[in-house]
């Protein structure tokens, strides 16, 4: 399988990349998703500084300027925390907040400029439903990069808090990989309907 290289790449090799990961994940993103989320890391790898911005001032800021502007700043938003609670989760750690903030204001930042902005694309609702599907496929890449020496990039602690937090499949095999028994028990998080996603009140 192909290993994760956080540089500039093809589209063919992220394709490839991607589809490796939703193949040892045991996910189908689908043709619009897939495409989403490999055309996202291609732009990330070209401007990696993307990150060091404050999202949640984002999300704040997005009530002004027009309606196309404001579109665009949530769509930023959605797409940091994607890239975030993705990539790089042990950076959640060092600013003191969970991995599930960011996949939280992700997936409301990207349902509300479907639903708030009156955009009729429905990619926008896909990318708030199956937000955790795609973090879960980044994690995953990250795994087949660290699968030689056998580590995982997320902490016990970490990965059971997400899971809690998020129902992430990827975290809850990570515990399980970590257990004596291999049977974590189970916590009583809310399982939410295909068609909806936590709103973030402000």
């Amino acid at each position: 399988m192909s290993e994760l290289v956080i540089q500039p790449t093809t589209t063919a090799q992220w394709h490839s990349l991607v589809t490796d990961a939703e193949y040892a994940a045991g996910y189908s993103l689908g043709e619009e998703l897939e495409s989403y989320l490999v055309f996202l890391l291609m732009r990330f790898t070209r401007k990696p500084q993307m990150l060091s911005r404050v999202m949640a001032l984002d999300y704040l800021k997005q009530g002004n300027g027009s309606r196309a502007q404001r579109g665009q700043k949530l769509k930023d938003v959605g797409d940091h925390c994607l890239l975030f609670s993705g990539l790089f989760p042990k950076h959640a750690e060092k600013r003191m907040v969970k991995v599930s903030y960011f996949v939280k204001l992700g997936r409301s930042a990207y349902l509300q400029v479907f639903e708030n902005l009156n955009n009729r694309d429905t990619i926008y609702s896909k990318l708030s439903r199956d937000f955790v599907t795609m973090m879960d496929i980044m994690h995953t890449m990250r795994d087949i990069q660290h699968d030689e020496n056998h580590t995982t990039h997320l902490s016990p602690i970490h990965a059971f808090d997400l899971w809690h937090d998020t129902g992430s499949k990827h975290a809850y095999q990570t515990i399980k990989s970590m257990t004596s028994d291999g049977n974590p028990t189970k916590p009583a998080f809310i399982d939410l309907p295909e068609d909806s996603s936590p709103i973030i009140k402000h």
